[in-house]
């Protein structure tokens, strides 16, 4: 192995793992927060039932609780690695609830699709993001 490929392996992930974890549950609060707040005036521009925008946002409130609550766990500098694998987990969930929302549970608009693309790829970004800092310790 050369000495490139080991400062690449060795390197530290861009954000500690607790701060992707912080950043990951700032954005459940907020999109929940959006869903409950804004679900009537959504629901009719992205095609989707305003029931199920206010059942989205309040499991969100949830998940931004345990996020943060495993976000200052474990030890001084890492969360439990089990609860980051679960929040993984959790993760992946929802990107594929939001393609069966897509694809079969409902007809939403292309403002709809967008909507849901747009946040089932940030999703998927956490979920690339948390497995690279647990990667990186340990």
């Amino acid at each position: 192995m050369n000495t490139a490929t080991t400062a690449v392996n060795t390197a530290a992930p861009a954000f500690p793992l607790r701060k992707i974890l912080l950043l990951d549950a700032a954005t459940c609060l907020l999109m929940g927060l959006l869903l409950l707040v804004a679900a009537d005036f959504l629901s009719p521009i992205l095609g989707l039932p305003a029931n199920f925008l206010l059942g989205a946002g309040a499991s969100l409130i949830p998940c931004f609780a345990l996020l943060w609550f495993i976000s200052i766990t474990g030890s001084k500098t890492n969360p439990p690695a089990a609860l980051v694998w679960l929040v993984i987990f959790l993760n992946a969930d929802w990107v594929i609830a939001s393609i069966l929302t897509m694809e079969l549970w409902f007809e939403p608009s292309a403002l709809g699709i967008a909507f849901i693309v747009a946040q089932a790829l940030t999703v998927v970004g956490f979920i690339v993001l948390e497995y690279r800092g647990l990667r990186a310790h340990g």
